[in-house]
């Protein structure tokens, strides 16, 4: 693998303000201890993928992992932090260079039925934006879009087809085709087989691994779920409200996790192996993302808390070669 990532977050943070109602701005209007609330979904979040590489990045519902996604694909603006691409800042490209980092960068959603216009055809859906951005002439087209088809698994004699005429998983590999229509070097799988039936899930799993041999792809992997990240990841970040606590590759986090966050979530994911455990869910609740707790975001959870981590932020520091985590235990 290359030393430079191909696709890069350096400190990324992400706020989104909550503005009264009217209803709530009269309420402070006539005293009432209201203001508009600040809901902080990234704090600090730096991660690296390599080119070539499935990116794995797990946590539970909350963490910031969609939204992470979607900055990165440059569908949502951060609020502080930098997007490197091959080295070099997003925000700074302008012109044909920025058009083509956009273009290279596509991601596919967790529900295909919202994500794709049902007012239009299959046809359109993959071809508009490779024609719009001059990637094939008009006369190109069709034979183009039979190619993406066939390579998603779909036949080209369906295209002339709106996405409500499909099932659910062949919605999903429209969607793919989608993304692969303007030819990127890298897919950001948001929670893609999430919505999918168990018997469709293997299937689209499969098209990713082999889409990822046939066209060099580079894939960040959002899902919560630990088995299919197993699978399918070369490495894997875990997200905690909003902030990064552990990064390995796959083999080793699932072999010895080190951070607690991850040690409790590995020891609730059902294994074929421990059919007789019993599985019980972290303890608490996960803190509000309107009011995260100070020190580690983990403490008010972690069973191994002390003084330090309600006060101090533990830094993601570097524990083995190729492996980070963010715990006050590994500098005790």
């Amino acid at each position: 693998m290359e030393a430079t990532p191909l696709l890069a977050a350096e400190r990324i943070d992400k706020r989104f303000e909550r503005r009264l109602d009217f209803a709530g701005r009269l309420a402070a209007r006539l005293g009432a201890a209201l203001g508009n609330e600040t809901v902080h979904a990234l704090d600090g979040v730096s991660l690296a993928v390599m080119r070539g590489e499935v990116l794995g990045v797990v946590g539970e519902s909350g963490c910031g992992k969609s939204t992470l996604g979607r900055i990165l694909a440059g569908i949502m603006p951060a609020s502080g932090g930098r997007i490197l691409w091959q080295g070099a800042d997003r925000d700074r490209l302008t012109g044909t260079e920025r058009r083509s980092v956009k273009l290279a960068v596509q991601m596919v959603f967790q529900d295909p039925a919202s994500s794709l216009n049902p007012r239009m055809r299959v046809a359109d859906i993959i071809g508009e934006a490779p024609l719009v951005h001059g990637q094939v002439t008009r006369a190109e087209l069709g034979d183009y879009i039979d190619t993406i088809l066939r390579d998603v698994g779909l036949d080209p004699a369906m295209k002339q087809r709106y996405p409500h005429q499909f099932s659910g998983g062949q919605r999903q590999r429209i969607g793919i085709a989608r993304a692969l229509a303007v030819r990127p070097q890298c897919i950001i799988a948001d929670e893609a087989v999430a919505a999918l039936d168990v018997s469709i899930r293997a299937q689209i799993i499969n098209l990713f691994d082999e889409l990822r041999q046939k066209r060099d792809l580079t894939y960040l992997f959002i899902s919560h779920d630990l088995g299919i990240v197993r699978f399918i990841a070369d490495r894997v970040v875990v997200m905690y409200l909003g902030r990064v606590v552990e990064s390995a590759p796959t083999s080793a986090l699932f072999a010895a996790p080190n951070h607690p966050y991850t040690i409790a979530l590995l020891a609730g994911a059902p294994r074929l192996e421990d059919r007789k455990r019993a599985f019980a869910a972290i303890e608490g609740e996960i803190p509000s993302p309107l009011n995260p707790p100070r020190g580690c975001h983990f403490h008010p959870r972690c069973p191994h808390v002390m003084a330090r981590c309600r006060e101090e932020a533990p830094r993601l520091s570097e524990i083995a070669p190729g492996r980070l985590s963010a715990c006050h235990l590994n500098q005790a």
